[in-house]
């Protein structure tokens, strides 16, 4: 009978293990791309105010914004898609279009007026959307968002990012680099 207790108890300490164990199976680091993502190029995607530039052409000169489709309505070639382009590649796309019949030789230029927004949710004073910044990190973004509240994981954090047109989500040190269109997520700590 003492041996079947005792192996009741080591039945019941496993299970007890396993399930402790599954629990940190939701833990999920940040794949390769997440972190090269970071060092790219920027890709332009819904809600990117940009600023477009045709040198002596001050008609076609203004601010667009990338629709919800991706497109910019540019004046003379009409829908001109954005979404995943960088900045040149969309300066290229637009020259080409206006060489179709409009202009000769077209300079074009493209700056980003204004960035898609950032999001910040979770265990943060004030969760929200914000206006992101060049260079922002993401405990800059928890600061801009009224900070760390009294439950939160200050260690690290899960952030959702579009990269290559899916939607991937990684758990990442505060300290670590954040693009317009994330969403960060601040857990909160067990203890």
């Amino acid at each position: 009978m003492a041996m079947v207790g005792k192996q009741a108890m080591v039945l019941i300490a496993s299970v007890v293990l396993s399930i402790g164990v599954s629990g940190c199976a939701s833990y999920r680091p940040a794949p390769k791309v997440f972190h090269e993502a970071t060092i790219q190029p920027y890709r332009l995607d819904s809600g990117d105010r940009l600023r477009v530039t045709v040198f002596e052409q001050p008609s076609l000169t203004n601010t667009y914004t990338v629709d919800q489709a991706g497109y910019i309505a540019f004046p003379l070639v009409g829908q001109v898609a954005a979404r995943g382009a960088t900045l040149t590649q969309l300066e290229g796309a637009i020259a080409q279009k206006l060489k179709q019949g409009y202009l000769r030789d077209p300079d074009v230029s493209i700056e980003v007026d204004r960035y898609r927004s950032i999001f910040v949710m979770g265990q943060v004073g004030q969760p929200g959307q914000y206006a992101y910044v060049p260079g922002m990190t993401i405990l800059n973004a928890i600061a801009v968002s009224g900070g760390f509240n009294s439950r939160a994981n200050q260690r690290d954090v899960d952030v959702t990012r579009k990269i290559n047109g899916q939607i991937i989500t990684g758990r990442v040190p505060i300290t670590d680099p954040i693009l317009a269109g994330d969403t960060v997520y601040v857990r909160e700590r067990l203890f």
